[in-house]
């Protein structure tokens, strides 16, 4: 492992020959103590930008749980015009998280030529955002009661010509990861995790979604203006007819949502109320309303790997977060992979594993230890809170 990586994992396993018996995943090798610091930020509005650089890919979906638990634990209702505006981003967030993941994933295989395919249309939605939100990565979109910018009307035939696009490429995608004898031969039947493992091992995201357990946090929970739009859980018996819950399924079902967030996003454009888009766009008066707040926030939304959740407490009278606590999708994904993994041969090891589409920077957790020569202590969560 070498500090430059980015993502660095490492998996343990036991082999006979060339079948994996045992599998021990060994996370946490770049944490950066983000909750820590997100606490001793002056204020939760400094905080927003922490969250937005959790992950890099996920720079939606983090600020936006972010802000959706602050806003639970203060009280402050949002604007109907900036859950839309919120909505349409994080669908475009989600078009791009799969569309690199399918280039990676070409990648994993040998496929160099279907990586650069991918990830050439890619492109289109990188320069969608930068229509948006003004960058092509970090989206500085989301603020506690609402967004920072709106959808102007000249924006309007841009991000649709931009949607049009997609819609001509989306029959091509699918030919050429659904119909490819090389992707069949690499993926179907590799990584697999049956239904009740999906269940049991607590799966989320497109994870869960490709062994046939059709939870969606847009569908069972609907926040800003998913209860409008109706969303429903894709799992890839909608194409094949059955469910396998391998490698091949969970490119179907990522496929899928890419075409279900396009139509989405016009909907949403579509049906888009007019009003104001923030709550309180004075930051002195938001502030002094976020100071008098006190409670707790759960917020959970459905980032493109899956279950996203932040959990944050504030105290009337402090201007600092009490408690800020992450649990990205991630972390849940990775008690599956040893289940995935047992079985199969060495070389499904790179495909099968980036089929969850891991996210390490959002996931990692600290361990600390007092080692000396006889024997190693771990330090536990109360320890380290009084530390």
């Amino acid at each position: 492992v070498h500090p430059a990586l980015h993502e660095p994992i490492r998996l343990d396993l036991d082999v006979d020959g060339e079948e994996i018996v045992d599998v021990d995943v060994a996370a946490g090798q770049v944490h950066r103590g983000i909750e820590w610091i997100g606490m001793n930020r002056n204020n939760p509005v400094q905080t927003i930008y922490l969250a937005e650089r959790i992950c890099g890919i996920c720079s939606a979906c983090h600020p936006f749980a972010f802000v959706l638990a602050v806003e639970m634990a203060a009280g402050i209702e949002v604007p109907p015009r900036a859950d839309y505006i919120r909505t349409i981003v994080a669908e475009v967030e989600r078009m791009h998280s799969h569309l690199l993941w399918a280039g990676v994933a070409g990648h994993e295989i040998g496929f160099e030529s279907l990586f650069f395919y991918v990830w050439r249309i890619r492109e289109k939605v990188m320069d969608l955002t930068e229509v948006l939100t003004g960058n092509r990565n970090s989206k500085a979109m989301y603020q506690i009661g609402g967004v920072r910018r709106d959808i102007a009307p000249d924006q309007l035939p841009i991000i649709r010509a931009s949607l049009d696009v997609y819609k001509e490429a989306f029959d091509e995608l699918k030919h050429l990861f659904l119909d490819d004898l090389t992707v069949k031969a690499r993926c179907r039947d590799s990584g697999v995790l049956s239904t009740e493992d999906a269940l049991k091992l607590c799966a989320a995201g497109p994870t869960a979604r490709a062994s046939g357990v059709p939870t969606d946090v847009r569908q069972d929970h609907p926040y800003a203006a998913y209860a409008d739009l109706g969303v429903k859980a894709i799992t890839p018996d909608l194409v094949t007819g059955y469910v396998v819950g391998d490698t091949y399924d969970r490119i179907i079902v990522r496929l899928l949502e890419v075409k279900q967030s396009i139509e989405l996003i016009e909907k949403a454009l579509d049906t888009m109320p007019e009003g104001p888009i923030i709550t309180e766009p004075k930051i002195a008066k938001l502030l002094a309303l976020l100071k008098k707040a006190e409670g707790e926030g759960v917020a959970r939304v459905e980032a493109p790997r899956g279950e996203n959740i932040h959990y944050v407490r504030m105290k009337a009278g402090e201007e600092t977060l009490q408690a800020w606590k992450v649990r990205a999708p991630t972390y849940a994904n990775l008690q599956v992979v040893p289940t995935m993994l047992k079985g199969q041969q060495i070389a499904d090891v790179p495909i099968a594993f980036a089929s969850i589409d891991p996210c390490m920077s959002c996931s990692n957790r600290a361990v600390v230890t007092n080692r000396t020569d006889d024997s190693v202590s771990f330090l536990n969560g109360e320890q380290l809170h009084a530390m």
